[in-house]
């Protein structure tokens, strides 16, 4: 977008990234009278859904809860045809979203924010485009979303293949055709999972290389759950507080017993029940004590090591897509639509790098353990850099001028995942230190959004012009977040909740395992007491 834009350079609020956060943030502060622009690097609304779109993209959380929920007319107007909707049908209901509500006025597509910088004269931030256009506005919203920065592989001769290669969070538009082709797909964690049996379905054969076996659970796709269409319609209002009110931001009975206390037989039958039920969660929650104990998580484990023996015929193959290492749960479980039957067939080749590493990249192939596979198409299903990545990859300069890059050097300090010491009137939604990444994302997205939006309201009756979160309650709270992850089994294992994914980031768990419900009720114990750990003047 050029300098020649006739929407407003000066506004109350900039707001970058038009995905589910940043449709949502606008429609709220311009119902709260403020003057907003929202900034999207796509040439359409839907953030993740706008760029990810490999094959068998598809959210992992029951559509009919993978929605908003502010508005009861949109949700029981919408109609889902999915128990888990693909990615073109999720584009195709944010993009209703932005109709709906003509939200398109105020947005700028097709644009980048390079730079955010604090001006501590005039109490105000500038905002520079790759379109060249400079922004002003009291306040910015990061609404830049989790796993929105690709993450590629340091690989030697990775710019040296001469065929198509691709990223599953950056696809193209137009469809790709593997068919009659060699392809190697890079990486099994949630992208991979989806895109294999798809890409298996098309190519001539298909090489997957594994560093790093994941578990995944079937996802028993079908239409959704008429009960839970039901109540959204016609109970919306106690189904939404219950959503907002749960651990995980589902609808799931919380378990009050631990895997140990029950028999060998009961704990068997019930994994076997939530296995078939097919939810994200199920087994993780089938117990109270998964992700605390070890011993326990081994149960979970051992079960789902035992159906990948009982899908996959070859035994050594079977074994190498079992998780080994690191406990059930502590690498985001997947769920997954015929994934490890994909392996029988006799046209994909299952390369295991934890036994031999690839060597390198070359023109024609991939080289393991001095054998080079000869292929037609790379894909890399290497996910992201999770949660901090995308925020860092502004330049963004708060007092002083000091960067965001530096004041997070050793790992992300923020107070509630919302507001940053140091950088006043900027707001990062769902950021590192919010439980987002372990919850439902819409849950997750509509409280902040709504709570930020109370702190701007609370601000304007006040008449204060800057609010920055203190530097001790910073400080407590970043501590606390990592005393309530290292309760857990989490940081023993090498996740993208660590960090651990992209060389050189310092290694923290980043999201707030305490639980949509509980950082709710927080957050807003902090707003009755005047904003609490805020500094407001």
């Amino acid at each position: 977008m050029s300098t020649t834009d006739p929407r407003p350079a000066d506004v109350d609020v900039v707001v970058v990234g038009a995905g589910f956060a940043g449709l949502y943030a606008l429609h709220r502060l311009r119902g709260q009278g403020m003057s907003v622009r929202v900034v999207e690097a796509g040439s359409d609304v839907g953030g993740t859904w706008f760029w990810n779109r490999y094959p068998g993209a598809r959210c992992d959380i029951e559509s009919v809860f993978y929605s908003y929920s502010f508005d009861a007319d949109l949700a029981r107007e919408w109609e889902w045809s999915e128990r888990y909707a693909a990615q073109p049908e999720i584009l195709a209901y944010l993009q209703h979203v932005a109709d709906r509500f003509d939200l398109r006025r105020d947005i700028t597509l097709d644009t980048r924010v390079l730079s955010a910088h604090l001006d501590e004269t005039a109490g105000r931030w500038t905002v520079t485009t790759d379109g060249g256009e400079r922004l002003t506005a009291a306040y910015v919203v990061l609404a830049v979303g989790l796993l929105s920065s690709t993450n590629l592989p340091q690989i030697e001769g990775r710019d040296d293949f001469a065929g198509p290669t691709y990223h599953t969070g950056a696809w193209p538009h137009e469809p790709v055709d593997f068919t009659g082709r060699r392809v190697g797909v890079i990486g099994t964690g949630s992208s991979g999972i989806q895109l294999i049996p798809l890409v298996a379905e098309q190519a001539e054969h298909l090489t997957v290389f594994q560093r790093t076996p994941n578990f995944s659970l079937p996802a028993k796709n079908g239409a959704p759950d008429p009960a839970k269409v039901a109540r959204v319609r016609e109970d919306h209002a106690a189904m939404k507080e219950e959503l907002r009110g749960s651990s995980y931001g589902i609808l799931l009975e919380p378990p009050t017993q631990s895997a140990l206390e029950v028999p060998a037989a009961e704990r068997e039958a019930k994994y076997r029940e939530r296995w078939d039920e097919g939810t994200l969660t199920g087994i993780l929650q089938a117990y109270n004590d998964l992700v605390r104990n070890e011993e326990s998580n081994h149960t979970a484990a051992e079960f789902v090591r035992q159906r990948i023996a009982e899908i996959v015929h070859d035994p050594q193959v079977a074994a190498d897509l079992m998780p080994q290492g690191y406990a059930y749960g502590t690498k985001r479980p997947c769920l997954d639509t015929d994934y490890y039957a994909t392996f029988n067939r006799d046209d994909v080749t299952l390369v295991n790098l934890r036994r031999t590493p690839i060597e390198r990249i070359t023109a024609r192939g991939v080289v393991v353990d001095g054998v080079e596979h000869e292929l037609d198409d790379l894909v890399y299903a290497t996910g992201y850099d999770a949660m901090t990545g995308p925020l860092l990859g502004i330049d963004i300069r708060g007092r002083e001028g000091r960067t965001l890059r530096e004041t997070w050097a050793d790992g992300p300090r923020s107070y509630l995942g919302i507001g940053v010491s140091g950088f006043p009137n900027l707001f990062t939604l769902t950021g590192p230190g919010s439980p987002s990444a372990l919850s439902n994302a819409v849950v997750s997205i509509e409280q902040h959004v709504e709570w930020v939006a109370d702190l701007l309201g609370h601000l304007r009756e006040r008449g204060a012009a800057l609010v920055e979160a203190d530097d001790q309650a910073e400080k407590e709270w970043t501590e606390h977040v990592q005393v309530a992850g290292n309760a857990t089994l989490y940081p023993r294992t090498d996740s993208w909740y660590m960090g651990a994914n992209v060389p050189g980031k310092p290694r923290v768990f980043l999201p707030y395992i305490g639980g949509v419900g509980n950082y709710r009720a927080h957050c807003d114990q902090v707003a009755r007491e005047g904003y609490r750990g805020f500094v407001i003047a």
